[in-house]
Parts: structure tokens; sequence; C-alpha cells
């Protein structure tokens, strides 16, 4: 059945043959970051009353639990499976953000939201190349090519979960935890009307002012995510379709941006003072929008690799600040409601922006697509500098 809905898909917006295997992948992504948009809040919600601790052992028990799944994946559907406990376990994001939160200050915030960046960025730079690696050594035509990679990946997860179980110490005492599991609950319960995540309508006993600034902040990251997630995911199509790289070369392109992000998020980005974190925030949704029309008007590797760079500067500093900035609103047992919602909406433009941009892009094309969704990034960027937090 998956393989006629495929067909039709690729036949109605022309994408190429070769492409199969890639647009699998955008629509598994999407129902990953769905699942994510569903499980951060929740997962977030139950921490600020049991603790982060036995959260982040269930998600990284469930994160492993995928990856076991995936060696087993013998047919597609236990591939899915594995993939959808996978997205549903992705709560731990939020819940880093979450301890992150719990043992800093509004000084040294920054600091700490820098260092999850710097994690991602490193895995930025390690994971495309372990997978080029396994591309090029890997003979696909044996019928188990698949369980070398995910043999790793369970390993990997294994080895996270041990650094949970063994090292990593509680950081919600008690007396700052949410008192009624109802509470958690009936806030769980709220995340199925879409209207009132993006209202965060769980979060009471605050302000008005401060409600205010968390819709803000979360329709900007939302738009922002939306546009930029689209444009990251078809990028991949680019460099195949239009430019002819392999896996290699794709590798060598992330290598690049990953370096350029560990380096500003670890020596330039954790060392921000908390006032320097809005104008940071805003200049780096700024830079994204040139980064977006360089790449689609690119005829050569030369403009293509200048884009991908403003590209690595400005995702550098956009998400980790504008998380900062949301992190400093909701009293101490709310941390983790704010930060999942917030999350979640984050989760939410991934699944559905992928999509849209894939649509678009064999639809429309490259250039267009590109051009016009840097120039859509501007709305962001303007309303966030307009913006009185």
């Amino acid at each position: 059945m998956h393989s006629y809905l495929l067909l039709f898909f690729k036949q109605l917006v022309g994408a190429p043959e070769r492409f199969t295997s890639v647009l699998y992948g955008g629509f598994l992504g999407s129902m990953f970051s769905f699942l994510q948009f569903v499980a951060s809040p929740v997962v977030g919600g139950l921490s600020d009353y049991y603790g982060r601790k036995p959260l982040m052992l269930l998600c990284g028990f469930g994160i492993a639990l995928s990856y076991f799944l995936w060696v087993l994946s013998s047919n597609f559907a236990l591939f899915v499976l594995a993939r959808f406990v996978g997205g549903i376990s992705k709560g731990n994001i939020s819940l880093c953000m979450s301890i992150i939160t719990d043992v800093s200050s509004v000084k040294t915030r920054s600091f700490g939201m820098a260092l999850v960046g710097v994690a991602f960025s490193i895995g930025f730079i390690a994971g495309p190349i372990i997978g080029a690696l396994f591309a090029r050594s890997l003979n696909k035509s044996e019928e188990s090519w698949y369980m070398a990679p995910s043999l790793c990946a369970f390993t990997l997860a294994m080895c996270d979960l041990s650094i949970i179980a063994f090292l990593l110490k509680e950081t919600l005492p008690k007396e700052k935890r949410i008192k009624e599991i109802s509470s958690a609950m009936s806030y769980a319960m709220q995340l199925l009307d879409v209207r009132s995540i993006f209202k965060f309508s769980a979060i009471k006993k605050v302000s008005k002012i401060e409600i205010d600034a968390l819709r803000k902040i979360g329709l900007i990251y939302f738009l922002y995510l939306f546009l930029y997630s689209g444009l990251e995911f078809t990028v991949t199509f680019l460099m195949f379709h239009k430019f002819g790289y392999s896996s290699m070369d794709q590798a060598k392109m992330f290598l690049m941006t990953g370096i350029v992000m560990a380096l500003l998020q670890g020596g330039v980005v954790r060392r921000l003072p908390p006032q320097a974190t809005k104008p940071c925030a805003v200049l780096s949704l700024y830079i994204i929008v040139p980064a977006f029309i360089l790449v689609g008007l690119a005829k050569d590797g030369r403009l293509l690799y200048l884009g991908m760079l403003l590209f690595a500067i400005s995702t550098a500093f956009a998400v980790t600040c504008l998380t900062t900035l949301v992190s400093r609103y909701g009293n101490d047992d709310q941390k983790g409601a704010v930060l999942g919602i917030f999350r979640s909406l984050g989760a939410l433009a991934r699944a559905v922006g992928p999509i849209v941009g894939c649509v678009s892009f064999w639809c429309f094309g490259s250039q267009l697509t590109y051009v016009t969704g840097g120039i859509l990034l501007l709305y962001p960027a303007y309303a966030l500098q307009r913006a009185v937090l």
C-alpha cells in the first residue's frame, strides 16, 4: 500500500525515480517530528511532578528500544514502528533544556543552553560523516545491510542511557515540583488542542505580561522553524539534483557547517550576557534570509558553500537564543512545561515544514522555493525585533 501511495506522490510532484528513498525519509521525518510535538510537553509536564531523571530514563530507554527495533526491522512495518517509538521518546530534548534551567541562573543560562547547542553541533559534524562512511562501505545488495548502522546507533543509545542512570543527578528537588499529578494530566489533555499550545494555556499563575511574551516568542519560533525546516530538509534534494553531490560530498558540506556552529556556540553563544540574547537572536534570524536566497540562486559550489556558511552562523545563535529567552518565564515548577510547549511548537513546525518544502521544491523548483522562503523569513526576524520582552 505504501508503495502505491509513494508512486502517486512522485507522479503528482514530478520527483525523479532516484529520490524515492529521500521522499520516504521526508515523510518518516515528518512523522517523527509530529510525535515529538505530542511527547515534548507531556514529558515536560510529568517531569515537573516526578522529577527530571525518571523521565530522562524513560525517554532514553525508548530511544534505545527504537534502535533495537531498527536492528530487527526485516520489513517496512517494523521499521516504521521503530521510528514511532523513537519519535514518541524524543521528549528528552526538552528535558535537557529543563535541566539546564534548573541548575542555572539568569546570568549563566545562555552558557548552559549553548552547551546543548555545542552537543548538537558535534552531532552535526560526526553524524553525516558516519552515515557517509556506512553508505560507502556497505553492500546494499545484502538483505541485512542496515544492521551495522542500526547496531551502531543502538550502542550509542545504550551508552547514553548508562550515563543518565549512573551519572545524572536529579535537578528538581521535591519542594519545587508541582504538587498534584492531576495538574500534569490536565496539562497533557490541553495539548490535544493546538490553539492552547500557541496560547500557552497550560501555564497558570503568571502575569499577563509573561503570557504575552511567551505567546510572541512561541509564534516567532514556530514560523521560523516552519520555514527553516522546510528549506533545510530540501537541501539534500538540491545537492543531489542540481550539483550531483555524493553522500561524502554532502558529509563534507555538513562537516563545514557543523564546525562553524560548534566554534560559535562554544566560543561566543555560551558567553553572551543576558542583555545580548535578544539582539543576537534578531540578528541570527536576519542572517538566515540571505543564506537561503544564496543557496537558491547558487549556480556553482562556491555560492552554495557561502549560503551554507551563513546558514551555520544563523543556526548557531537562533534556537539557543530563543530558548534562553523563553526559559526566563514561568515559575520554578513550570519550567518543564514552558520548555515542553516550546519544544512542541518546534516539533510541530518540523512536522509540517518538510512536507510543504518538499512539495514546493518539486512543483515550483529550487530557486523559487528558496528565494521565496528566504523572503518570508524576514517576518519572524522583524516580529522579534519589534517585540517588547
